[in-house]
Formats: structure tokens, sequence, C-alpha cells
């Protein structure tokens, strides 16, 4: 995560030593509040860290932090201090001292983590030291380019900014995306490479880490498992390959993204009399092991009134407390007036859908997304699209530092 600082200068300097330890980036060290109020708008801050003194928490730092969607940590050593935060609308400081455990909800430690050497000159962290099965979230969606794609990425993007090991992978059949959106190369598809390994029971932690490449363009570094670059390949995928990666992926990462195709017809085992292979099996396959599903809508006309057919579709294959939906490209020139709450009302009414999330449509944050081959979050971290992928993100896989930072400041919960 990347943090700014506004303390004391003996906490400054004690948090800036263990920021790499705790895995977090200072990049602005302020002497005062005025001071991190210009700053913030110059250099990419996801979380303030600021004492309770006059000195460190103005006025000024809260308005230009609440306009530029900074979120802030505010920490008081007294009764005084927190008199002072109150004052300035922080109605929930958090007790000092300053302390990195503060930003997960824990207790300040007792002494300070020691100094990690510079984070340039680290190899990065494997994938496979999660410790906990992972989860594994599949990215589904009608026909109709509804934006499957660009909610997987935008997701593996959050999760990875969380501090979670992620690995994105494009089991589309039909028409695999995640590469070229993120400028990869695909001639050896790793997808198509951990499905091979696992048919013969050769997918362990090494070979899964060697066929997922890392995603370097992003600021907080995800895997990939490109996806096949010719749909001609697909036989590739069969289902119980599907299986054997989504078994190996559990014990690698904390989170797999998978990004799959529309299609979920099962039909193509009466065409033969024979047993043959799916084209289709492994979305199915995925759906049928994730944890959660995303089930990705259009927010316009036509693409609510596919999604909702497709939607009693995929009600046949996931249990519907699996199932999250989505809609993206919520836009007043496709929907009318108050856009939201007339998908909201449409869904509810003909699907039975309630409290969906919906993304807005920034065309220009995701065009800019896709000509530097990067997530949203890096692209344009202050588009309101990246607001909505973020809130999907936080319900899917709630994280610790996320819900130890929320709901601090009554101004944001007002």
């Amino acid at each position: 995560m990347k943090v700014a600082l506004a303390l004391p200068l003996d906490d400054e300097r004690r948090l800036t030593a263990s920021a790499g330890f705790h895995g977090h980036e200072v990049v602005a060290v302020c002497s005062g509040g005025d001071e991190l109020a210009v700053r913030i708008a110059q250099v990419p801050v996801e979380l303030a860290v600021v004492a309770a003194t006059p000195e460190h928490l103005t006025p000024r730092l809260v308005e230009s932090a609440d306009l530029l969607g900074v979120r802030m940590l505010v920490v008081a050593d007294d009764a005084t201090a927190r008199r002072h935060a109150e004052r300035t609308g922080i109605i929930d400081a958090v007790d000092g001292p300053a302390d990195w455990a503060l930003l997960g909800g824990g207790a300040p430690a007792v002494a300070a983590a020691p100094a990690a050497p510079d984070d340039a000159a680290l190899p990065p962290v494997p994938i496979s030291t999660a410790r906990r099965p992972g989860v594994v979230l599949a990215v589904w969606g009608p026909h109709g380019a509804p934006g499957r794609t660009s909610i997987a990425i935008g997701l593996a993007a959050e999760f990875a900014a969380a501090g979670l090991r992620v690995v994105l992978a494009d089991a589309d059949t039909h028409a695999a995306a995640v590469a070229p959106a993120l400028g990869l190369l695909d001639e050896a598809p790793g997808f198509a490479a951990a499905c091979r390994l696992a048919g013969i029971g050769g997918l362990d932690e090494t070979q899964f880490e060697r066929l997922a490449q890392p995603h370097r363009a992003s600021r907080h570094p995800f895997r990939v498992l490109t996806g096949i670059g010719r749909p001609s390949r697909w036989p590739e995928l069969g289902e119980e390959r599907v299986a054997g990666v989504l078994a190996a992926a559990r014990a690698c990462c904390d989170v797999l993204v998978v990004d799959l195709g529309a299609s979920l017809e099962r039909d193509e085992e009466l065409a033969a009399d024979v047993v043959t292979a799916r084209r289709n099996a492994a979305a199915l396959e995925v759906l049928r092991h994730a944890d959660r599903v995303v089930a990705v809508a259009a927010g316009d006309p036509v693409g609510i009134a596919r999604f909702l057919r497709s939607h009693a579709e995929l009600g046949e294959l996931v249990e519907p407390d699996r199932i999250e939906i989505v809609v993206n490209k919520v836009r007043a020139s496709a929907i009318g007036l108050n856009p939201g709450g007339q998908l909201r009302q449409t869904l509810a009414r003909f699907g039975g859908i309630e409290d969906a999330v919906l993304v807005p449509w920034d065309p220009a944050a995701f065009d800019a997304a896709v000509l530097s081959g990067r997530a949203i979050a890096d692209a344009a971290p202050r588009s309101a699209a990246r607001a909505g992928i973020r809130e999907l993100a936080t319900r899917l896989v709630p994280t610790p530092a996320a819900a130890g930072v929320r709901g601090r400041r009554g101004r944001r919960l007002a």
C-alpha cells in the first residue's frame, strides 16, 4: 500500500524504517497537515497516516483528502488529541502510538519491527508461500461484451493492492483477451500449459509459479495465466484438467480470479454417440468449483435483457448465494435519468436481484488502462469506475486492511 505520513519526527522515522517489513511503501513524508494536503494531489497515495494534533491534522488536509478520495488513519495519543480530531470531523480516531498494526485493526506493537532492506533489492515473493487455501472467483457474463475481462483485471489489481497473492487466469475458450489487455505475450498460453501438466499429475507449486507470469506494469504486481491465442486449441482445456489447475491454485495463491467465456451450453455431448470433449467444459468446471461467481451485466437495455435471460441459465449451475451481480458501463445516456435507480428496479422486478454493484461507465479511464496495458486502478486510480470495482472486491474477499481503515471518519459515512 502507498502511504503518506504526517506524524511527529520519532513516529515518522520508525514507520518509514519498518514500512517495507509490513509490505507498505511510504511515498510522502510531511511535517504538517497543510503540506500533506498539497502532496497528496501530486503523488499516488492510498492512505494517509496522520497524528491528531493541530500541526498535523488540519481542516485543509481533511478537505483535500475528501476531495481526492484518499483514506485517512488518524492516530490520537491522548484525550486532547482525540478532542482535536473530533473538532475537525474525525469521529473515530484510533488510539496511538502510530504503528503499522493499526491498519489491520490491531493494537500497536510493543517494539517496532526490524527494518527490512530496500524493497527494490528484494526478489518478488513467490506465490507458493500462501498458507491458507486460496479463494477461487469466476467472472462470467452473457454475450455482448459486458466487460468481463475488464472487471476480472480490475478485481485482480484490487486484491493485489490489498496485499494478497493473486493469480489472474484466462479460461475463455472462445475469445481470450486478458493477455492483450495487459500487454503480455500469449504464444505459450499459461493456462493451457497448466492444464496439460495437471492432466499428467505434474502441476506442483514450482511449475505453477513458473507458468504464471508476473504483470510488473502494475504498482502491485499479480501473476497471470494467459489464455489460448487460437480458439481452435480449446480441447486442451478439459474439465478434469481445469479441476486440477483450480486445486493447485488453491495451494499456491490467496485469490485466483478466472475470466470465463459467455457460453454455458452443454449440448455438445448430445451431438455424438461417444463421449467427446466439450468446448464449454472449462467454464462449467470453474463455475462448479468457484467459491464466488461474479456475473457481469452491461448497463444498457440490450445488455440487461441479455443478462436476465442468461442469469436464469446460470442459476441452474450455481447456487444463488455464490453469485454476486455487477452492472458495468452504467450511464444516463443509455438509461435516462437516475440510471442506477432504474437498473436496480429492473433487476429486482424481472430477475429478483437485489443489491447489485454498479460500475459507472468511464471510457477515458478504461481506454487509458488498455493503452498502457494496466488495470484501471493503476491507469486511473481516481475513476468512479475504479471505486465500483473496489467495492465489489471488498464484498467478495474482505481484507483486514480494508476493514481496519473503513469507517474511521464520520465525514465519509455521511
